[in-house]
């Protein structure tokens, strides 16, 4: 089964302001991330500028079919 990360997120810019995500999924290939690989991860898929902190909080782990297919 292909696994997927569930978690929530707070990101607070350089220049002032932040976004919010609650029971955020993305695939990831492999068991695990890291918080600081996940951060680096929806920091490029979002394309996110002036990023100063990321928090990473309730991540999990779970068993689900990926949503977006390689091209």
């Amino acid at each position: 089964m292909e696994k997927r990360v569930c978690f929530d997120f707070e990101i607070e810019f350089s220049n002032g302001g932040g976004i919010q995500g609650q029971e955020f999924r993305l695939d990831i290939e492999g068991d695990d991330i890291s918080d600081d690989a996940l951060a680096d991860y929806i920091v490029r898929d979002m394309r996110l500028l002036m990023v100063g902190t990321v928090r990473i909080l309730n991540k999990r782990i779970i068993e689900e079919p990926h949503k977006r297919r390689v091209e």
